[in-house]
């Protein structure tokens, strides 16, 4: 499926849809991840397999969209899912977020709660970048205040970081207060996740208003999940929640 665009803060996102039975799904990736991803075109095949809509697309910065990486923060992020759902999609959905991904389907669903039937977070990292900003060491941050970017990670895997990532992101915490959405909810989490510690898994369902929110964790999991049993998982928990949608639908 070829990919289309459209416009957000003047610059291209590049998604692909397919049309289908309600509710669509809508897939959020991770922090330097694109719509190529494992799990994206998964998610993509087994929607599209049972005639279900499906959304997969690029933040601004990341894969086929506009715009360079560390010029975006992750208010700029969430407005490009916003974009996604006012402008791609209509009806239910189901957003089913990885990594970054999982922070920002909590900030859209607050954002649009009569839009949103369910969620499913994989290694849902949200308030990662609180995560991060401890971490850091005292050189790191003197390097982040003179360059306003460092590169964390190792070999092939490092990631830049922003000073205004960092700030921005400050804005959008959600672990501190009771995050107020009553649709179903599924979190995946991996035991072995070296990036996002599976316990934020935990706290981001103990701090849902929600009474219908169940957290899966693997034992021998890392951070991307992307094995075939773990793929699985995701598609058995996308399914369930999207069936739970489809019957509040209904008379």
């Amino acid at each position: 499926m070829t990919a289309q665009k459209l416009s957000s803060g003047g610059l291209r996102i590049a998604y692909r849809r397919h049309d289908g039975e309600p509710p669509t799904v809508v897939f959020l990736g991770g922090y330097s991840s694109d719509m190529g991803g494992t799990k994206a075109l998964a998610l993509e095949a087994h929607c599209r397999a049972r005639g279900q809509g499906v959304v997969c697309f690029d933040y601004r910065g990341h894969g086929d969209s506009g715009g360079e990486f560390c010029d975006f923060r992750l208010s700029d992020w969430r407005d490009d899912v916003l974009a996604v759902m006012d402008r791609v999609t209509a009806g239910p959905l189901v957003l089913a977020g990885s990594s970054m991904g999982g922070w920002l389907m909590l900030l859209a669903a607050l954002a649009r709660r009569a839009r949103v039937a369910g969620l499913v977070g994989i290694a849902a990292a949200a308030d990662f970048s609180e995560d991060i900003r401890r971490a850091l060491s005292a050189e790191q941050r003197r390097a982040l205040g003179e360059d306003g970017a460092i590169h964390l990670g190792a070999g092939a895997e490092t990631y830049p970081v922003t000073k205004k990532f960092l700030e921005d992101a400050r804005r959008h915490l959600l672990l501190d207060r009771v995050i107020e959405l009553d649709c179903p909810v599924r979190l995946l989490h991996g035991m072995r996740d070296a990036e996002v510690p599976w316990r934020t898994s935990v706290r981001v369902m103990e701090q849902l208003r929600a009474a219908d929110v169940r957290v899966t964790l693997l034992k021998d999991g890392g951070h991307r999940l992307s094995a075939p049993p773990e793929l699985e998982l995701i598609m058995n928990a996308v399914d369930e929640v999207a069936a739970l949608a489809r019957r509040a639908q209904r008379p």
